[in-house]
Protein backbone atom coordinates (compact mmCIF):
# COMPACT_ATOMS: atom_id res chain seq x y z
CA UNK A 1 0.00 0.00 0.00
CA UNK A 2 1.40 3.21 -0.90
CA UNK A 3 -0.21 6.23 0.98
CA UNK A 4 -1.82 9.90 -0.80
CA UNK A 5 1.26 12.17 -0.55
CA UNK A 6 3.99 9.25 0.35
CA UNK A 7 5.61 7.68 -2.28
CA UNK A 8 6.60 4.92 -0.51
CA UNK A 9 5.26 1.60 0.56
CA UNK A 10 3.73 1.29 4.25
CA UNK A 11 6.28 0.11 6.66
CA UNK A 12 5.26 0.12 10.23
CA UNK A 13 2.39 2.10 11.93
CA UNK A 14 3.83 3.52 15.15
CA UNK A 15 1.22 5.48 17.40
CA UNK A 16 2.11 7.31 20.61
CA UNK A 17 0.19 7.53 23.46
CA UNK A 18 -0.57 9.97 26.03
CA UNK A 19 1.39 12.93 24.13
CA UNK A 20 -1.10 16.03 25.21
CA UNK A 21 -1.66 16.56 29.27
CA UNK A 22 -5.00 17.80 28.40
CA UNK A 23 -5.94 14.30 26.77
CA UNK A 24 -4.11 12.52 29.91
CA UNK A 25 -6.11 14.35 32.38
CA UNK A 26 -9.39 13.38 30.51
CA UNK A 27 -8.14 10.04 30.23
CA UNK A 28 -7.26 9.81 33.95
CA UNK A 29 -4.25 9.33 33.48
CA UNK A 30 -0.70 11.13 34.59
CA UNK A 31 1.32 12.85 32.11
CA UNK A 32 4.09 10.16 30.66
CA UNK A 33 7.88 11.11 31.00
CA UNK A 34 8.99 8.91 28.30
CA UNK A 35 7.24 8.37 25.06
CA UNK A 36 4.25 5.95 25.29
CA UNK A 37 4.37 3.76 22.08
CA UNK A 38 2.05 0.92 20.45
CA UNK A 39 1.43 -0.55 17.05
CA UNK A 40 -1.18 -1.03 14.58
CA UNK A 41 -1.16 -3.67 11.61
CA UNK A 42 -1.10 -2.31 8.52
CA UNK A 43 -4.58 -3.94 7.97
CA UNK A 44 -6.15 -1.10 10.11
CA UNK A 45 -5.20 1.51 7.60
CA UNK A 46 -8.30 3.14 6.40
CA UNK A 47 -7.49 5.54 3.44
CA UNK A 48 -9.55 8.78 1.35
CA UNK A 49 -13.10 8.07 1.00
CA UNK A 50 -13.37 4.68 3.22
CA UNK A 51 -16.06 3.43 5.30
CA UNK A 52 -15.09 2.58 9.19
CA UNK A 53 -17.11 -0.80 9.92
CA UNK A 54 -17.77 -0.71 13.73
CA UNK A 55 -16.16 -4.21 15.25
CA UNK A 56 -19.57 -6.09 16.73
CA UNK A 57 -18.11 -7.32 20.08
CA UNK A 58 -17.04 -3.01 21.05
CA UNK A 59 -19.76 -1.40 22.46
CA UNK A 60 -18.18 2.41 22.13
CA UNK A 61 -15.37 3.24 19.73
CA UNK A 62 -13.68 6.33 20.02
CA UNK A 63 -12.50 9.26 17.45
CA UNK A 64 -8.58 10.58 18.15
CA UNK A 65 -7.50 13.08 15.47
CA UNK A 66 -3.86 13.03 15.29
CA UNK A 67 -0.62 14.27 13.31
CA UNK A 68 0.68 11.39 11.30
CA UNK A 69 4.80 11.74 10.51
CA UNK A 70 6.40 10.20 8.06
CA UNK A 71 9.96 11.07 5.80
CA UNK A 72 9.49 10.87 2.49
CA UNK A 73 12.16 9.58 -0.41
CA UNK A 74 14.32 12.80 -0.16
CA UNK A 75 14.26 12.73 3.93
CA UNK A 76 11.94 15.44 3.92
CA UNK A 77 9.15 15.59 7.05
CA UNK A 78 5.39 14.71 5.60
CA UNK A 79 2.54 15.09 7.70
CA UNK A 80 -1.18 13.81 7.51
CA UNK A 81 -4.09 14.33 9.14
CA UNK A 82 -5.31 10.84 10.74
CA UNK A 83 -7.78 9.80 13.20
CA UNK A 84 -6.56 6.70 15.82
CA UNK A 85 -10.13 4.71 16.57
CA UNK A 86 -9.93 2.77 19.85
CA UNK A 87 -12.62 0.43 20.96
CA UNK A 88 -12.41 1.91 24.30
CA UNK A 89 -14.04 -0.27 26.43
CA UNK A 90 -11.75 -3.11 24.96
CA UNK A 91 -8.96 -1.32 25.98
CA UNK A 92 -10.81 -0.72 29.51
CA UNK A 93 -11.04 -4.04 29.87
CA UNK A 94 -7.35 -4.67 28.93
CA UNK A 95 -5.61 -1.92 30.89
CA UNK A 96 -7.26 -3.98 34.09
CA UNK A 97 -5.42 -7.07 32.96
CA UNK A 98 -2.30 -4.95 32.12
CA UNK A 99 -2.64 -6.48 28.59
CA UNK A 100 -1.48 -5.01 25.42
CA UNK A 101 -3.91 -2.74 23.63
CA UNK A 102 -3.86 -4.25 20.35
CA UNK A 103 -7.58 -5.89 20.66
CA UNK A 104 -7.95 -2.59 21.03
CA UNK A 105 -6.44 -0.42 18.57
CA UNK A 106 -6.10 -2.65 15.65
CA UNK A 107 -8.86 -3.38 14.10
CA UNK A 108 -9.82 -2.78 10.67
CA UNK A 109 -9.88 0.78 9.23
CA UNK A 110 -8.71 1.87 13.08
CA UNK A 111 -6.04 4.05 11.57
CA UNK A 112 -7.64 6.51 9.17
CA UNK A 113 -5.18 8.56 7.10
CA UNK A 114 -5.61 11.91 4.99
CA UNK A 115 -3.41 12.68 2.04
CA UNK A 116 0.20 13.95 3.23
CA UNK A 117 1.91 17.15 2.75
CA UNK A 118 5.01 18.86 3.75
CA UNK A 119 5.67 19.16 7.23
CA UNK A 120 4.82 22.94 8.97
CA UNK A 121 4.66 22.92 12.28
CA UNK A 122 3.15 23.76 14.60
CA UNK A 123 -0.16 22.74 13.66
CA UNK A 124 -4.00 23.17 14.46
CA UNK A 125 -6.06 19.79 14.60
CA UNK A 126 -10.02 19.66 14.22
CA UNK A 127 -12.28 16.79 13.98
CA UNK A 128 -15.94 17.22 13.72
CA UNK A 129 -18.78 14.80 13.83
CA UNK A 130 -22.13 15.48 11.52
CA UNK A 131 -20.92 19.08 11.73
CA UNK A 132 -20.22 19.24 15.66
CA UNK A 133 -16.90 20.37 16.55
CA UNK A 134 -15.62 17.92 18.87
CA UNK A 135 -11.66 18.42 18.83
CA UNK A 136 -9.54 21.26 18.62
CA UNK A 137 -5.87 21.21 19.16
CA UNK A 138 -2.56 22.09 18.21
CA UNK A 139 0.88 20.22 18.49
CA UNK A 140 2.68 22.91 19.88
CA UNK A 141 0.71 21.53 23.20
CA UNK A 142 2.42 18.24 22.35
CA UNK A 143 4.67 16.80 25.40
CA UNK A 144 6.93 15.32 23.08
CA UNK A 145 7.16 17.34 19.76
CA UNK A 146 7.41 15.40 16.39
CA UNK A 147 11.26 15.59 15.73
CA UNK A 148 11.81 14.27 19.41
CA UNK A 149 9.49 11.58 18.67
CA UNK A 150 11.18 10.13 15.54
CA UNK A 151 14.83 10.45 17.07
CA UNK A 152 13.18 8.27 20.15
CA UNK A 153 11.39 5.66 17.77
CA UNK A 154 14.48 5.91 15.53
CA UNK A 155 17.11 5.52 18.33
CA UNK A 156 15.43 2.26 19.90
CA UNK A 157 13.20 0.68 17.11
CA UNK A 158 15.60 2.54 13.53
CA UNK A 159 12.97 4.10 11.89
CA UNK A 160 12.62 2.90 8.08
CA UNK A 161 11.27 4.07 5.34
CA UNK A 162 7.80 4.09 4.87
CA UNK A 163 6.59 3.86 8.36
CA UNK A 164 4.12 6.41 9.88
CA UNK A 165 3.68 8.10 13.24
CA UNK A 166 0.59 8.79 15.11
CA UNK A 167 1.63 11.43 17.03
CA UNK A 168 -1.22 11.35 19.65
CA UNK A 169 -4.55 13.26 20.29
CA UNK A 170 -5.63 16.30 22.03
CA UNK A 171 -8.46 16.45 24.65
CA UNK A 172 -12.13 16.16 23.14
CA UNK A 173 -11.98 12.49 22.35
CA UNK A 174 -15.45 10.65 22.14
CA UNK A 175 -17.86 7.97 20.25
CA UNK A 176 -18.63 7.15 16.99
CA UNK A 177 -22.03 5.78 15.78
CA UNK A 178 -23.46 3.80 12.55
CA UNK A 179 -24.11 6.84 10.55
CA UNK A 180 -21.95 9.33 12.06
CA UNK A 181 -19.97 11.38 9.19
CA UNK A 182 -16.32 12.11 10.70
CA UNK A 183 -14.22 15.21 9.17
CA UNK A 184 -11.00 15.84 10.73
CA UNK A 185 -8.26 18.44 9.33
CA UNK A 186 -4.66 19.62 10.05
CA UNK A 187 -3.24 23.26 9.55
CA UNK A 188 -5.84 24.49 8.45
CA UNK A 189 -7.13 21.95 6.07
CA UNK A 190 -3.78 21.07 4.02
CA UNK A 191 -4.76 17.90 4.70
CA UNK A 192 -7.68 16.73 4.92
CA UNK A 193 -9.85 13.73 5.82
CA UNK A 194 -13.79 12.45 5.48
CA UNK A 195 -15.16 9.36 6.49
CA UNK A 196 -18.57 7.33 6.86
CA UNK A 197 -19.32 5.18 10.01
CA UNK A 198 -20.93 1.79 8.82
CA UNK A 199 -22.91 -0.24 11.20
Amino acid sequence: MILPGLDLPLGTIWCVGRNYADHAAEMGAPAPETPVIFTKPASSVLTLGGALRLPPDSKRVDHEVELVAARARDGSLRMAVGVDFTARDIQDELKKKGLPWTAAKGRPGFAAIGPFVPAKLPAELTLSVNGTLRQRGSTADMLFSVPRLLEHLDAVYSLRPGDVVFTGTPRGVGPVAAGDRVDASLGGGVSRLTLTVAG
